[in-house]
């Protein structure tokens, strides 16, 4: 989903697939912009964990900056 701050959508970082599949294993549809909103979702929750990353001087992304 573009904005007027974003004026592209970022990269697919989630197999479209294997989320839909846990969508549909729940009796559920899923709408054509879910794959891209959850895949910002992730950009989103790794730009924080690079932050924690360099704030604690770390060179490694663990999964506790998550």
């Amino acid at each position: 989903m573009a904005t007027a701050k974003n004026k592209a959508p970022k990269e697919i970082l989630v197999v479209g697939s294997k989320v839909k599949d846990v969508i549909r294993d729940a009796g559920l549809r899923s709408d054509g912009e879910l794959i891209q909103a959850v895949s910002d979702k992730v950009h989103e929750l790794l730009a924080d964990a690079i932050e924690r990353t360099k704030a604690n001087n770390r060179s490694t992304v663990r999964p506790h900056d998550l």
